[in-house]
C-alpha cells in the first residue's frame, strides 16, 4: 500500500538556501511504496525566500509552501507545516540550511519500518558551536531535566520523523506557548534517535539571537519543568540567612559592619524582589496570551492545494 509522507521545512531568510536543500533532499525521498512531497513553511522572510519556493513549486510539482504574514518563529512555522499534514501517514521536520544532513532521511524510514513512531536526531557533541552558546546550552539541560519527569537529550534537534499518531497527539496540545522539544517528549511513544557530527552552515546566519534561546528556554521550563517553584524557596532560605547574620553582627556590636551589611541587604532584597516580580509578570503574560487564545500564525499565500486546520 503506497503511504504518502511529507517533508516540513521551516525557512526565514533562507534564499541562498532553499534550492541547495532541495537538490540535496530530492536525492532520499525516491521509495515505491511512499509518495513524498516538501513542504517549504515561509516564515515571514524579508529577502527573496518566497520566490526561491515559488519557482522550485512551478517546476516541481511535489512541492508545496506556505506563507505567514510575518515572522512569528519556528516554532509556529512547524505547527502550520504540522496542522497542513493531517492526511499523511509521516511527516519530517528539517531546516534547509543543510546542517540537518538529508542523507539521514534514509535511516529514519528504516526505523520507521521496524515500528517506531518517532525518529530524532542529536549531536554527537558541540564541537563548532561558539563556547558561551555551548556552555548555556548544556547549563539549560541540567537545570531542565533535573526538575522534569520527561526529561530531554542534550543536543536533540527538531529534525525528526513522526507517524500520523504522533502528528494528532502533538495538535491535542493547545498551549500558545510551544516548546516542541518538551511536547514530543512529553507524547511518548516508541522512539529511536540517529546521531550525527557538528555541521557548519553554507550561507547566511542563524535566526536564533542569544535573546530568542533564552526566552525559548524559560517558555520550555514554563512549560513542561517544576524549576520555577524553586525560585520562591531559594528567595526564603536567603532571608532566613540574612537575618540570622545581620543577628551575629548585632550581638557581637559590630555596628559599622552591620549597617553596611544592612544596606547590602536592602540592595539584595530589590534585587530579589525585582527578579521574582519579573517572573512572575512574565507567567502571568504569557498565561493571558493563552486564555485570549490567538492565532498561533497567520497565512498569507499557500500553494493551491494546502489544505489548514
Amino acid at each position: 500500500m503506497m503511504k504518502k509522507a511529507r517533508l516540513i521545512v521551516p525557512a526565514y531568510n533562507e534564499e541562498e538556501n532553499i534550492s541547495l536543500f532541495y537538490q540535496e533532499a530530492i536525492k532520499y525521498l525516491k521509495y515505491d511504496d511512499i509518495e513524498f512531497d516538501i513542504l517549504y513553511i515561509n516564515d515571514g522572510s524579508k529577502d527573496n525566500t518566497l520566490s526561491e519556493i515559488i519557482k522550485l513549486s512551478k517546476i516541481d510539482e511535489s512541492v508545496k509552501y506556505i506563507s505567514l504574514s510575518r515572522n512569528f518563529g519556528k516554532e509556529a512555522a512547524m505547527h502550520a507545516g504540522l496542522e497542513s499534514s493531517k492526511d499523511k501517514d509521516f511527516i519530517i521536520i528539517i531546516d534547509c540550511d543543510l546542517q540537518q544532513p538529508p542523507h539521514l532521511i534514509t535511516d529514519m524510514i528504516k526505523y520507521y519500518r521496524e515500528g517506531y513512531k518517532i525518529v530524532y536526531t542529536k549531536s554527537k557533541s558541540r564541537k563548532g558551536e561558539p563556547k558561551v552558546r555551548t556552555f548555556f546550552a548544556n547549563l539549560f539541560y541540567k537545570i531542565y531535566n533535573a526538575y522534569t519527569d520527561r526529561p530531554l537529550d542534550n543536543g536533540a534537534k527538531d529534525f525528526q520523523l513522526m507517524d500520523k499518531i504522533i502528528v494528532d497527539a502533538f495538535l491535542k496540545i493547545k498551549d500558545n506557548y510551544r516548546f516542541i522539544k518538551g511536547i514530543f517528549s512529553w507524547v511518548g511513544y516508541p522512539r529511536k534517535c540517529i546521531e550525527y557530527d557538528f555541521i557548519p552552515r553554507q550561507h547566511g546566519k542563524s535566526s536564533w539571537s542569544f535573546k530568542s534561546l533564552v526566552k525559548y528556554a524559560f517558555n520550555g521550563m514554563n512549560q513542561f519543568s517544576t524549576i520555577l517553584l524553586v525560585l520562591p524557596v531559594m528567595f526564603f532560605f536567603l532571608g532566613i540567612a540574612l537575618v540570622g547574620l545581620d543577628l551575629v553582627l548585632y550581638f557581637t556590636s559590630v555596628v559599622s559592619l552591620s549597617t553596611m551589611i544592612l544596606t547590602l541587604h536592602m540592595s539584595l532584597l530589590v534585587l530579589v524582589m525585582s527578579i521574582f516580580a519579573y517572573v512572575t509578570i512574565y507567567i502571568l503574560y504569557s498565561n493571558r496570551k493563552q486564555i485570549m487564545n490567538r492565532p498561533i500564525y497567520l497565512v498569507e499565500e499557500t500553494s493551491e492545494d494546502i489544505n489548514i486546520g
